[in-house]
């Protein structure tokens, strides 16, 4: 399943409560195999974004590759510990390449099939606006699988609007599925011009350097 982000402002929740276990950071390389377990039970079994199913194997070496090329463009990628392991994870990627989309985000959220219901989405998600926010992106798309109850809940919770609904854009476990397109701020959004990108350096996440550098 993948549940996904919201305005810049919102700050994680305190850790208190079920997800006082539950610490959000950068990823690394010792995280990978976790990450495409988690990955692959999603889209071999759950309803998730219908813009991700693949039919070849996601790798660790293509994971990543992926995070190396994320970290270049001052992208985060995050995951949730819990008690050791890997519960979930998160990152942002460019909504599309030409230079006129360049402060728009898309984002995915994926939680591991034993850990829902815990929390880690709730704590994924604000992190993961948080530190987009503070890379200079100013707006955080999604598309979610509309028979995804949960992940529509976790995104409108954290600030996400529904801005579009999209009728059998996919096909996969043997039926057509529609997306639902969501859409929220980052920092000041569209409230005023975007300035230089700032330096990545500065921006933390539970304590680390949201980069993973």
């Amino acid at each position: 399943m993948e549940e996904m982000g919201s305005a810049g402002a919102l700050a994680p929740p305190e850790p208190s409560g079920p997800c006082a276990d539950i610490v959000i950071r950068p990823s690394s390389d010792a995280d990978l195999a976790a990450m495409v377990a988690i990955y692959e039970h999603h889209i071999r079994r759950g309803v998730g974004d219908v813009g991700e199913f693949e039919e070849d194997r996601l790798l660790p070496d293509d994971l990543r590759r992926r995070r190396k090329t994320m970290r270049k463009k001052r992208l985060p990628h995050l995951v949730a510990d819990r008690n050791g392991q890997v519960a979930g994870y998160a990152y942002a990627v460019p909504f599309r390449k030409r230079p006129a989309y360049r402060y728009t985000l898309k984002h995915s959220i994926y939680v591991h099939p034993e850990h829902l219901h815990a929390g880690i989405g709730r704590r994924l998600l604000p992190a993961l606006i948080e530190a987009c926010a503070a890379g200079g992106y100013r707006q955080m798309i999604g598309y979610i699988d509309s028979e995804n109850a949960a992940s529509l809940r976790l995104h409108e919770a954290c600030g996400f609007v529904r801005v579009g609904h999209l009728p059998a854009v996919g096909y996969k476990y043997g039926r057509w599925s529609d997306s639902v397109m969501v859409q929220c701020p980052l920092g000041s959004g569209s409230d005023d011009q975007p300035s230089t990108w700032q330096k990545p350096v500065e921006a933390l996440v539970a304590g680390h350097d949201w980069t993973g550098n």
